[in-house]
């Protein structure tokens, strides 16, 4: 299943829709993918092993009943699993290392396939963890980054699998978006269950990078509040084993949620703890509101802010709308909150619903690129 309304894409790669598959050790193979996941626009394999250490820690769980992929070849069984999806779907490899060597030469397997690697910076089983793979990483930033830098200089796609509140998670944000990685894939787990969503919207606050968001998405409302707070894409793991068709149905419900409203993740008003993107649909800085301290993380004064949204506005429809409260579209809040007012002002000037919330987006990526902080410096 395919919806072009989707611009979702990559460096080399492009996403039919932004619902992916999420790797399980020892279960997320092609054969799975291809069983429960035809629909998504992006399925992630393995967790693959490439080292002796990590293979000797691998064998060590698969020996207490762990499912694990080990192989004594593994460049060639992530090489025939990337070409054995038979989806359409963009593929991603999920690696564990212990040193550096193993994943350069696996990124530039994967990059000749047109696949992404997925560094593994979040399994925690203790075996794991004392050979310094896994979350470990995220104890080691240093190392973490001195890997993304490395591995990056293959050109290949590169994604960077983490859990959220383990460390810092606006630093561990910054630093994977200033070493060079291009996709961070957060597993938003929180103490009890349930997926931490204020994490979510931590992270895409703290960086602008392509933001997978993972954890308790069982149906498109789950989804719903992770798009909301932020998540480019988010995926699906044990759910799909519980409801096989779990994937087929969030597509159909995010492609049908993108052509009748023309921004599939929309986020909450910034009164409803939004995230950045939210400012475009604030009101006129004239009262004391969230708004304000939202705003100045940006280093945005009242003035540059609303003079900002005015200039984007210029020779678009969203200049329209006298009678609004600020008197212009520009002030106005997004299509899903009732307004006699506005939705007046769209009917007379033959703007729809899709046509407003696009300018949107682009107001909101617009008041992004002109802050004078940028995101990944804002706190």
């Amino acid at each position: 299943m395919s919806d072009c309304s989707f611009d979702l894409h990559i460096g080399y790669v492009r996403f039919k829709n932004p619902i992916a598959l999420a790797p399980m050790a020892g279960i997320t193979d092609s054969a799975f993918a291809n069983h429960y996941a035809g629909d998504a626009g992006l399925v992630v394999l393995g967790a693959f092993n490439l080292d002796k250490a990590s293979i000797a820690v691998a064998s060590k769980l698969a020996a207490r009943g762990r499912k694990e992929f080990i192989s004594d070849e593994p460049m060639e069984l992530i090489k025939k699993e990337i070409r054995a999806v038979t989806s359409g779907s963009v593929v991603a490899v999920n690696v564990r290392s212990t040193t550096l060597e193993p994943l350069i030469k696996a990124a530039k397997i994967i990059k000749e396939e047109g696949a992404i690697l997925e560094l593994n910076a979040h399994c925690k089983q203790p075996e794991m963890l004392e050979a310094g793979i896994g979350e470990a990483l995220l104890h080691d930033l240093p190392r973490l980054s001195a890997w993304i830098k490395k591995i990056k200089e293959t050109g290949v796609v590169l994604s960077v699998k983490v859990r959220a509140n383990v460390v810092n998670d606006v630093e561990l944000a910054r630093i994977i978006d200033k070493s060079g990685a291009d996709i961070i894939h957060v597993d938003a787990v929180m103490e009890g269950s349930g997926a931490d969503l204020d994490a979510i919207l931590n992270y895409r606050d703290a960086t602008r990078l392509f933001f997978i968001g993972n954890n308790s998405v069982t149906d498109f409302e789950a989804a719903k509040d992770m798009f909301s707070r932020g998540a480019d894409m988010v995926s699906v793991a044990r759910g799909v084993m519980e409801n096989p068709e779990l994937i087929r149905e969030l597509v159909e419900s995010v492609s049908s949620y993108q052509q009748s409203t023309g921004w599939y993740n929309t986020p909450k008003h910034v009164c409803s703890d939004g995230d950045f993107r939210a400012l475009a649909f604030c009101c006129l800085p004239v009262k004391p509101c969230p708004v304000h301290e939202k705003f100045r993380k940006l280093g945005y004064t009242a003035e540059e802010f609303a003079r900002t949204k005015l200039e984007f506005s210029k020779g678009t429809m969203l200049e329209f709308g006298g009678d609004t409260c600020f008197g212009s579209l520009v002030w106005c809040c997004k299509i899903s909150k009732p307004c006699w007012i506005r939705d007046g002002v769209l009917n007379t000037i033959g703007l729809s619903d899709v046509e407003y919330m696009k300018l949107k987006k682009q107001l909101a990526e617009y008041v992004l690129d002109h802050a004078r902080i940028q995101v990944n410096e804002s706190y």
